[in-house]
């Protein structure tokens, strides 16, 4: 008969701490059944359900077309200016959905936060998993949008688009991680985000050109601007979507260090979402008392 293993060699962990968002990863499953319960929760009693994916937007675009494109007269000076708008668009909806939802995550999810123990970091995930699935329909409009348009797919142009919404959910996820876990603790950081969500709406080169914003700041304020990686992603799904599609436009309507500016976008949004997932993981402690 074989002795027993000394206590000493077996490995210990603290109690109610786990491996952050490896632990989402191992757990796919649970992270499913959240993104089904979010869903069948917002959309309980609704008639529309998902089909609001696309009310939402299309509302939203027919009023920033009619406010910019027409009365500001914006489409005489943006070639194909409805897909230039609603490529930005789809983009910023996503960030600001993701980031929104992900702050709220754990407050939303509070009976099951104090009940039992699971990787707290599955409710923001998820939160920007639903944002995803409401992402997909205004793409699919966008497509179709582009394609009467002229536009043609093109290889690099659609990595860039894959790129952008990467940059977008790691951003999204680290911003909701850390935004998140503070708001446990003050409930003032999901006003805050919601006033963030409105800046980038505004901020972002979704309604004007990034050159418009050039002329009108500093040198490096501009360069700070273009290495923001929404207006990074932006700017990607435009190459992506508006620029195959346009005949006049020249090539400065697109930032010329584009290519760069995308490499920086990546390690800032993978800076943040480590910071996030540290300051998650120092903050989850107290969920349950908070809560």
């Amino acid at each position: 008969m074989s002795a027993p293993t000394p206590l000493v060699d077996q490995p210990w962990t603290e109690p109610g701490r786990g491996a952050g968002l490896l632990d989402v990863v191992r757990r796919r499953y649970l992270l499913k059944l959240l993104v089904r319960k979010e869903l069948r929760v917002r959309y309980r009693g609704s008639v529309l359900g998902l089909a609001w994916s696309y009310v939402k937007p299309g509302v939203q675009y027919v009023v920033y077309f009619l406010a910019l494109g027409i009365f500001l007269n914006l489409r005489g000076s943006i070639e194909d200016y409805p897909v230039y708008l609603f490529s930005g668009l789809v983009v910023v909806n996503f960030f600001t959905e993701a980031f929104g939802n992900a702050t709220r995550a754990v407050v939303w999810n509070a009976p099951l936060v104090k009940k039992i123990f699971l990787p707290r970091e599955l409710f923001p995930v998820a939160s920007v998993w639903v944002a995803g699935v409401h992402f997909v329909p205004q793409v699919v409009v966008l497509l179709v949008g582009a394609l009467i348009s002229g536009w043609r797919p093109e290889l690099l142009p659609l990595l860039g688009a894959v790129l952008a919404t990467l940059i977008i959910a790691a951003l999204a996820t680290g911003l909701g991680l850390l935004f998140g876990s503070l708001n446990v603790v003050f409930r003032d950081m999901e006003n805050f985000v919601d006033l963030a969500n409105m800046v980038v709406v505004w901020l972002s080169p979704v309604l004007y050109r990034w050159d418009q914003v050039a002329s009108a700041v500093p040198a490096w304020l501009a360069t700070l601007y273009q290495l923001n990686p929404v207006t990074v992603a932006v700017e990607l799904y435009h190459y992506a979507f508006w620029w195959p599609g346009t005949v006049d436009t020249p090539p400065t309507a697109l930032p010329p260090d584009l290519l760069v500016n995308s490499l920086v976008a990546v390690v800032v949004s993978a800076v943040v979402l480590v910071a996030g997932q540290l300051v998650f993981r120092r903050v989850e402690g107290r969920f349950a008392i908070d809560l």
